[in-house]
């Protein structure tokens, strides 16, 4: 009876053990009761003295919330807003939140406004940033997606820049604004890309330490959009603008060239426009391209074309088909995180989306309903190196139905984090698959990738018995990855990993 004791003891130790592999310390604060139900999170951040602000949204309210060190709730704020007044971007510097909204109160009116949440002075302010007048219920802010591409600001913190969309009847027209940060006062306003036929749609925005900016985008050959696949409707420019002038610089591809999406990185102090390219049509991918810019002369000064590295295919497909799958072109992929090392690297992810609709019969005289379902599944990952090269690539395979990781460098090492299968499904063909099955719990992973692209699948916890997270939802900053629980648990929590 003691030595079968003995065994269980020694079982349940060794269980205990495995299921918590992070090399990094987890930490949990003390619950909290959450007095209001919402939990659409628009913005999370931490100052460097550990002090944790978030932004939510419910129906006709914001709200505000501060946390100390400990996690715990020491200020907390409701603001109540109009139902036509909607968020359009946030920023995050100088301790504070910089959380935007546009109010239109008439079919031509748009109002901007900056709601301010210091978190060490445990304030907030809302002030009206400017207002102005549309034709037709036209957008001010062109469109939305996991990467904001209408505010940005400078790295030294004193500017952050405003991108609006000004479409007339007869010209299209937009406009650069650009703000002191301290006072949120105008520090100059710049129209660009007026053109009387073509119609552009903003990629990225950078703005420099001296206030000018970047504005990266697609300026199309016909119509307003693109259709669907196919050779590019688009042509991509680089605009250069200042409090005097607003240069142009196109993105030049060649004939069986043709790329989704671009964005603006700085790699070893140069100015760089990367992403994906395929060589069949704009909704696919055969791999990674790096243009390097001269801002001097706002020009083209080298263009890089690098395929998909084979270990891709390898983690996607297994041994068995990643041979026969080497030429095949990715689709459905769209860039989340670009990150960079203290070794002027690049981490570029991107995340496969897509919706499938299906009808569903409810039985009564044939009739039914549709149903969109949300696909969230493989992750791409490719490193370039300081000198622009690819470096490495490898690829998650997954399957979700709902935004579901988020990704940070530390002590020069990419973390992704992610929900999971209790137990990650290791394929007889090499692969790993980070899915939940059928009746499988769930549990919370750190996919660590060293310099050289090397991966360990860290478990930071089983969930089931424990506090669900939500790493999409999540922030690093200060060293130190922040995540809140779900909006199903009835009692708040936080997670930290530092």
């Amino acid at each position: 009876m003691r030595q079968v004791l003995l065994i269980l003891f020694l079982l349940s130790i060794h269980l205990s053990q495995a299921q918590k592999t992070s090399k990094l310390q987890v930490l949990e604060s003390a619950e909290y009761k959450d007095e209001v139900k919402t939990f659409d999170i628009k913005s999370i951040h931490t100052t460097s003295s550990n002090r944790t602000g978030i932004v939510r949204e419910g129906k006709r309210d914001l709200l505000f919330d501060i946390f100390d060190n400990d996690l715990k709730k020491i200020f907390s704020k409701t603001v109540g807003i109009d139902k036509k007044e909607r968020f359009v971007g946030e920023l995050f510097f100088d301790n504070e939140i910089k959380y935007f909204t546009v109010y239109s109160p008439k079919k031509n009116e748009r109002i901007v406004y900056c709601h301010v949440l210091n978190l060490e002075h445990m304030t907030y302010k809302r002030q009206e940033i400017f207002t102005t007048t549309v034709e037709k219920k036209q957008n001010l802010f062109n469109g939305s997606n996991k990467r904001q591409t209408s505010f940005a600001r400078s790295p030294n913190g004193k500017y952050f820049a405003m991108a609006t969309d000004d479409i007339k009847k007869n010209l299209n027209s937009y406009t650069i604004r650009v703000y002191n940060s301290s006072t949120l006062d105008m520090v100059y306003k710049q129209s660009y890309r007026e053109d009387t036929e073509r119609f552009y749609e903003p990629n990225d925005l950078m703005v420099r330490n001296d206030a000018n900016v970047y504005a990266l985008g697609k300026l199309f050959k016909e119509g307003k959009r693109q259709k669907k696949g196919g050779e590019a409707n688009y042509e991509f420019v680089l605009n250069e603008i200042s409090k005097s002038a607003a240069k142009e610089l196109f993105i030049d591809l060649g004939e069986d060239e043709h790329i989704q999406s671009l964005i603006i990185t700085t790699i070893d102090n140069e100015l760089h426009v990367i992403g994906f390219y395929s060589e069949k049509n704009i909704g696919r991918i055969k791999g990674g391209c790096n243009f390097l810019i001269d801002t001097e002369n706002l020009s083209i000064t080298s263009k890089k074309l690098l395929k998909l590295p084979q270990k891709i295919y390898d983690d996607l497909y297994g041994y068995r088909k990643a041979e026969r799958k080497k030429d095949k072109e990715f689709s459905n992929f769209y860039i989340d995180y670009v990150l960079t090392d203290g070794e002027g690297n690049t981490y570029m992810l991107a995340e496969e989306f897509y919706v499938t609709t299906q009808y569903m019969s409810n039985g009564l005289n044939g009739g039914g309903y549709w149903v969109n379902t949300y696909h969230y599944d493989d992750v791409l990952i490719i490193k370039f190196n300081a000198k622009g090269d690819l470096d490495w690539g490898r690829s998650i395979f997954k399957r979700s139905t709902a935004p579901s990781y988020n990704a940070f460098m530390k002590n020069e090492e990419l973390h992704v984090i992610l929900n999971s299968g209790k137990n990650l499904t290791e394929k007889t063909d090499g692969r790993t698959k980070a899915s939940k099955g059928w009746f499988e719990s769930s549990a919370l992973y750190d996919f660590v990738y060293s310099a050289s692209g090397e991966v360990s699948y860290d478990k930071i916890q089983d969930n089931k018995g424990n506090t669900f997270y939500t790493p999409f939802y999540g922030t690093f900053e200060n060293e130190m990855f922040i995540m809140m629980s779900s909006r199903k648990s009835k009692k708040k929590q936080f997670m930290t990993l530092q």
